[in-house]
């Protein structure tokens, strides 16, 4: 059993932050991916949560995340807005047009956020998450290096394109948040299944010669599968489209690999914001109903069983509080 570390909110954002200082980030930088990183890690998956995080601090002092970016910001449009990152963290980016983003989408009842040239997200709950914080129904799409197979045997031209979607609902209820990849598995679950040396199911991934593999450490040296075949591959293309063709950053075949090298993945990310209608109050409550229906006949609403109230601390596997606490000079 993997052994983890139990700690209160406040020591684990001042470690994360130190740790990012001494990485080499700026302090707004800094405070942006360790809020989104505390998100992850209490109300999405745990793996793009401190675990992730591991992978940030690497590439800043490895040189494929600038620590001190100047994220420029366009609006061509009143309810449309561009962001470039400066190869910067994409949290950055969208936390300096959020104020703005959110006064349109209320004024024009939609808007759009795009971003260029930044390092991978993170997890993309996070940005749908927060939008619903402001009651907004929103979609997100982003992408990453190529490692996704359309068909066992074929070229990786996709990442694994995950595509998020957010709604607000009545408190006491945390929203509804569906984070999941175009692939049959995220990318982090088989470097962890790697590590952990256990195998993967079959359908997950192929090795470096396109044949089907439940060999974790081959898988990565392979690529992964879209989940349902076609239907999962045109997902990806989709959400392909949607972030690098709408945005302008690097298609996954030109995106730089974000756990190693010296470049940027200078990937894109694409997020559409509505409000819930004209009678907004209403149509969540009607929503919220609809839910409690669902849960009711025994069907799994993503992030509704996330109490925020209730968590005040949280667990980090203990080799990565130990990462994290050396690059931190706390080892």
């Amino acid at each position: 059993m993997q052994q983890e570390i139990l700690l209160d909110l406040e020591s684990a954002e001042k470690l994360a932050i130190r740790a990012c200082l001494a990485a080499g980030a700026n302090e707004p930088t800094a405070r942006s991916l360790v809020d989104a990183t505390l998100s992850a890690a209490l109300y999405g998956s745990p793996s793009v949560g401190f675990p992730h995080f591991v992978d940030y601090l690497r590439s800043f002092s490895e040189g494929r995340i600038n620590g001190d970016p100047k994220p420029a910001l366009l609006r061509p449009f009143p309810a449309f807005f561009v962001s470039d990152a400066d190869q910067g963290i994409a949290q950055l980016g969208f936390d300096l047009a959020l104020d703005d983003f959110v006064e349109a989408a209320n004024n024009f009842g939609v808007a759009v956020f795009s971003q260029k040239n930044s390092y991978t997200t993170g997890e993309l709950g996070y940005y749908v998450r927060r939008l619903a914080g402001h009651g907004l129904i929103s979609i997100a799409a982003t992408n990453a290096n190529a490692m996704l197979a359309p068909t066992p045997g074929g070229a990786a031209v996709y990442s694994t394109n995950p595509l998020a979607f957010g709604f607000p609902l009545t408190d006491p209820m945390s929203p509804m948040v569906i984070d999941q990849s175009s692939s049959a598995t995220a990318y982090v679950n088989i470097v962890a299944a790697a590590a952990e040396r256990r195998p993967i199911p079959e359908g997950w991934a192929v090795d470096h010669e396109g044949q089907a593999t439940l060999d974790a450490s081959e898988a990565l040296k392979g690529a992964l599968l879209p989940f349902g075949g076609r239907k999962g591959a045109n997902i990806a293309l989709m959400v392909e489209m949607l972030a690098a063709g709408i945005s302008g950053g690097s298609w996954s075949l030109d995106a730089g690999n974000f756990m190693s090298g010296t470049r940027s993945p200078a990937v894109g990310l694409t997020l559409i914001a509505m409000v819930p209608g004209g009678n907004a109050d209403q149509r969540i409550d009607r929503a919220s109903a609809q839910v409690e229906r669902l849960q009711g006949l025994g069907v799994h609403v993503p992030g509704t069983n996330r109490q925020s109230r209730s968590i005040e601390r949280v667990k980090i596997p203990l080799e990565i509080f130990e990462a994290i606490a050396k690059i931190a000079g706390e080892a």
